[in-house]
């Protein structure tokens, strides 16, 4: 198993190389699909950030900061001359203050399902999230997150799949898995570079859903238009889970953008 620093990662494929950036519940074996398709066109790194999959447990609380640090120099280890990065979610927000502090290590940036402050309602899904990490029951966890999370349409198309996951989160997370994703969630509480992102100067292609709770369309539109060199799409039918909700969609908006 490949680690730096306490940072595990994964690499697939040949090409230029493409960073795949977990959200917050995310590990790097939320990619397997994606990592499949997308390796065929490009070198396809993945990895956990700190406190997260298989990478460092660090019983201590941490910041977006600590995991640009980590991220900045597990990239700077693997020496590519520059990177096109995919943010999703939590992993948008490290991304976001990375292309701010180091533009020269992007080529191209893809964000997709983000949002650039942590503002009063995101603060509130945060605070239900933290509440069941005090409780380690994986099966009140996902009651309460899964509404935010998947789109209207996948939730009600999909009913019964998503149920079946109950069972599998009941017995897989463990008293770990919550302590760790309590600090993840406190890692965020008051991130906010909205100020600060009008600097990213690199290509970038901004997406959204439009059925997403948590990162909605209007703030992502916001957002591109502080991006000077960025466009955005809106893919309807989908909530923050697009890159599963809608899997293929998702990952040929990123080919046709890159390529």
């Amino acid at each position: 198993m490949p680690f730096y620093e306490g940072i595990y990662y994964e690499i697939y494929g040949t090409g230029k190389p493409l960073v795949l950036t977990n959200g917050i519940m995310m590990s790097t074996k939320s990619w397997e699909w994606h990592i499949e398709n997308l390796s065929k066109y490009f070198t396809v790194i993945v990895f956990d950030f700190l406190d997260q999959g298989k990478s460092k447990n660090l019983n201590q609380s941490l910041s977006i900061g600590d995991q640009v640090n980590a991220m900045y120099n597990l990239l700077n280890f693997l020496n590519f001359e520059k990177y096109n990065i995919v943010g999703l979610s939590y992993g948008g927000q490290v991304t976001l203050k990375l292309a701010i502090n180091f533009p020269e290590l992007i080529e191209k940036l893809i964000l997709s399902n983000v949002v650039p402050k942590v503002n009063n309602f995101l603060k509130a899904i945060g605070n239900i999230w933290e509440y069941t990490t005090e409780i380690s029951d994986g099966e009140l966890f996902y009651t309460l997150s899964l509404p935010f999370i998947y789109g209207k349409s996948f939730y009600i198309e999909h009913l019964d799949f998503l149920e079946s996951r109950k069972n599998f989160f009941k017995k897989s997370l463990t008293k770990e898995w919550f302590s760790s994703l309590k600090r993840l969630i406190n890692s965020n509480q008051y991130f906010d570079v909205s100020n600060e992102i009008s600097k990213i100067c690199n290509p970038t292609l901004l997406i959204a859903a439009s059925e997403d709770v948590i990162t909605p369309f209007q703030d992502m539109l916001k957002m591109k238009e502080k991006i000077k060199n960025s466009e955005l799409i809106c893919v309807e039918g989908a909530g923050h889970g697009l890159f599963y909700e809608k899997m293929e969609l998702w990952t040929s908006l990123i080919i046709g953008f890159l390529i």
